[in-house]
């Protein structure tokens, strides 16, 4: 992802701290503490602009979301969309997903979203990858007991690296759409980068996979 500098990011999100949660690892086991109620915390690893984890907040108000960004100049983007949105139940974190552990208590989490993450195609960035097996691990510490992983791309050959190594792992694939947009799965929400690749008509592929540790 090709990120342009905003000088003026940290100041408007130092201005909206109630969504893009400054220290969080001191919230650590304590998010329901915060949202000031006992809904599932679903996050989204890679959030991007925030369209995707803005309209499933709105749609899905008795879910806790929280998403997940590196690059403070993308975060900023989100934040707009969440003020946009009038939702409670979504904040942001600026955080590295290799430090997932640091922000998050083992079992705190019911779900794992990943859209249109960076494929790595090259074999020497495997470990880069957000469905690489050390990243699998990560997930499965931060999930409740059969806890599932919802992941999304237009990327065929990163599909199918994934539903190989959610397999090797030994997750449970529950769902596999080899063109989302053409099957029947309802409740859809997309990211600004599905709508791009989707107005192209490229394929998306989509796949559901549950931790088996219950």
């Amino acid at each position: 992802m090709r990120v342009r500098n905003k000088p003026w990011a940290s100041e408007f999100i130092a201005e909206n701290r109630h969504i893009a949660i400054a220290s969080p690892e001191n919230l650590k086991g304590k998010w329901q503490e915060y949202f000031g109620n006992e809904n599932p915390i679903h996050i989204e690893v890679g959030t991007g602009k925030g369209q995707f984890l803005a309209g499933m907040a709105k749609a899905n108000p008795a879910i806790n979301y929280i998403g997940i960004e590196l690059f403070e100049s993308v975060m900023v983007i989100a934040v707009q969309k969440v003020l946009d949105a009038e939702v409670t139940n979504l904040k942001l974190l600026n955080v590295d997903a290799a430090d997932l552990t640091e922000v998050f208590e083992n079992g705190e989490v019911s779900r794992v979203y990943l859209n249109f993450s960076d494929p790595w195609p090259k074999k020497r960035h495997e470990k880069r990858r957000l469905t690489f097996k050390t990243f699998l691990s990560l997930y499965e510490q931060l999930l409740k007991k059969g806890g599932e992983i919802h992941f999304k791309t237009d990327n065929q050959g990163l599909f199918e690296y994934s539903l190989k190594s959610f397999s090797e792992y030994g997750l449970l694939l529950t769902y596999v759409s080899l063109d989302l947009h053409e099957s029947d799965f309802e409740g859809n929400v997309m990211t600004e980068y599905e709508e791009k690749f989707a107005n192209k008509g490229q394929r998306i592929y989509r796949a559901e996979a549950k931790f088996l540790n219950e």
